[in-house]
């Protein structure tokens, strides 16, 4: 079942980065025909495309970390946090991961990077201080469980796209039009009227797509995440035990990006939290900790 989970990562992380190419490509071409830049349009959207993913490949743990203003752990600071994944790393027969410290009081912990050998863990200062060995124990687990079965990838790269639709959208409603339409209206023929009609629908649904593979690539994998913890730690009840104090909690995270909300091992906005349905990127606690007690 892990097999064939890694295997199907791989192919959907590869797959949304093409389709990440494309997407760029369209995106840019769109900006570049708003500001004027003719011929120039179709080469600075296909250079700036090819850069985009190559830069995101390779620096999505960056990016995400810097998302959310993480910071790195030290050994003297979170001896416990560090000798935890060190025994967590020999069981799972993993490379150890980067570990990071995020400032927050509420508690939460999400894995980044394109492999398990480039692989980061991140948790919150407030995780750290509510929970106790076992339970701590039983959220690394689950990190690195997505580092085992490759959702990382997948999830990260699903984050830098997200984050670059909305920033790009964002700059074409506020600037793109404003400038187009400063020109005079005589200079526009109807090829580039229904060309702005396209470019600014693909604005709009864009960020739509992107929520839609946010909900299709989230709330099965942590399903399978909690049950592989259980594989590394043979502790069904601290990871359990985690989980109902992250569903007891009504606490928030203060800076979480929405583009990499789908990566925490619970959902870091109370609001969306308490309204969990089919629209969330995270399946209701409630459900999680009902299937791991059937496998104890």
């Amino acid at each position: 079942m892990i097999l064939k989970a890694v295997r199907d990562n791989k192919i959907q992380s590869y797959t949304i980065i093409a389709g990440f190419l494309v997407i760029v490509a369209l995106f840019i071409y769109f900006v570049c025909y708003l500001l004027d830049f003719g011929i120039w349009s179709v080469i600075i959207a296909f250079g700036f495309s090819v850069l985009s993913c190559i830069v995101s490949y390779y620096n999505c743990d960056k990016l995400v970390l810097a998302m959310n203003g993480a910071r790195p752990a030290t050994k003297e600071q979170n001896l416990l946090l560090t000798t935890l994944l060190d025994g967590l790393c020999i069981a799972s027969g993993l490379p150890k991961p980067k570990l990071y410290v995020i400032n927050d009081s509420c508690p939460n912990a999400f894995a980044t990077g394109r492999n398990p050998e480039h692989a980061v863990i991140c948790v919150t200062t407030g995780l750290l201080e509510k929970m106790d060995k076992y339970e701590l124990e039983g959220v690394l687990a689950h990190e690195l469980s997505h580092i085992k079965n490759y959702d990382i990838l997948l999830s990260t790269v699903i984050s830098v796209f997200a984050g670059f639709v909305v920033m790009v959208s964002d700059f074409v409603i506020r600037y793109g039009f404003r400038r187009r339409n400063s020109r005079n209206n005589d200079d526009k023929n109807p090829i580039e009227l229904i060309i702005l009609v396209i470019g600014m629908i693909f604005v709009i649904l864009s960020p739509i797509f992107t929520k839609l593979i946010q909900l299709a690539v989230s709330r099965k994998r942590e399903y399978l995440a909690d049950s592989t913890a259980i594989e590394f730690t043979r502790n069904p009840n601290g990871l359990i035990s985690a989980l109902k104090k992250l569903q007891n909690d009504t606490s928030s995270m203060q800076n979480v990006s929405n583009a990499t909300a789908h990566m925490y091992i619970n959902n870091p906005n109370k609001k969306k939290r308490e309204k969990e349905d089919l629209f969330s990127t995270h399946p209701p606690i409630s459900e999680r900790i009902a299937r791991l007690e059937h496998i104890h």
